[in-house]
């Protein structure tokens, strides 16, 4: 098989969105004196916010809440764990967290060089990313990592979120890929992968966190699993 495009997901696989989430939500509990407030162990803080941020992009991804919903509530559900009931508060937060959030830079190991050798060897490199295009582009742009992808597809820009397949098949009308000749590169089973079996087009799990591969659904599992970005060498 020989592949030409390759579509990668952007948040936990290539930009490490918990280690630059952890920053900008200290930055955070520092300007805005959480602990004043209430708040003495940052860390639960940072942890609770992460569980919050999960259960509340499901609940986007299925349709229950809007945008602006997810992005205050993540915080307002954090404090409230804390016993702050503060909308105003968590309204703030909210705001000053998306400003800072896209302009770190912490990638996993091997991003770019990962990137460099793929774009060497002429590969076509797009991003299809859950994301909002002002948001992404600005991680993007920060982390310099805008250089190596030709189209960067979004939820927002295509109307659509992974898993489902009309995001991929907006992405191949945009980039004119043949499905045959594309592969996505994600972190998240239920979301990147199951989205890639949904358009017919084969994976690779990014799987970042244990040393053992995961199906899809029952038996059925990703065309290639990896354990560091490193290992993509050795499909591509």
């Amino acid at each position: 098989m020989q592949y030409k495009h390759l579509f990668f997901d952007l948040d936990h696989t290539l930009w490490d969105f918990e280690a630059n989430s952890h920053q900008t939500l200290k930055e955070l509990y520092l300007v805005l004196n959480l602990r004043e407030k209430g708040i003495e162990d940052f860390d639960l803080f940072h942890k609770n916010y992460l569980a919050h941020n999960d259960k509340l992009w499901d609940r986007y991804r299925n349709g229950y809440i809007k945008v602006d919903e997810l992005r205050w509530k993540r915080m307002w559900l954090s404090l409230l764990d804390f016993k702050i009931a503060d909308e105003p508060l968590a309204r703030q937060m909210g705001n000053i967290f998306l400003d800072l959030l896209p302009t770190r830079k912490i990638l996993f190991p091997y991003t770019t060089e990962i990137l460099d050798y793929l774009t060497d060897k002429n590969y076509q490199l797009h991003l299809i990313t859950n994301g909002f295009e002002k948001t992404q582009h600005s991680k993007l742009k920060y982390s310099g990592l805008d250089k190596y992808f030709i189209e960067v597809i979004t939820s927002e820009g295509s109307n659509s979120l992974k898993p489902k397949k009309e995001i991929f098949e907006y992405a191949f009308q945009k980039t004119g890929a043949n499905p045959a000749e594309s592969i996505m590169i994600g972190d998240a089973i239920d979301v990147d992968i199951l989205g890639a079996l949904n358009a017919g087009i084969d994976q690779v799990h990014v799987n970042h966190l244990t040393k053992e591969a995961v199906p899809v659904i029952n038996d059925q599992f990703p065309t290639y699993t990896v354990y560091s970005l490193r290992d993509l060498e050795d499909i591509f």
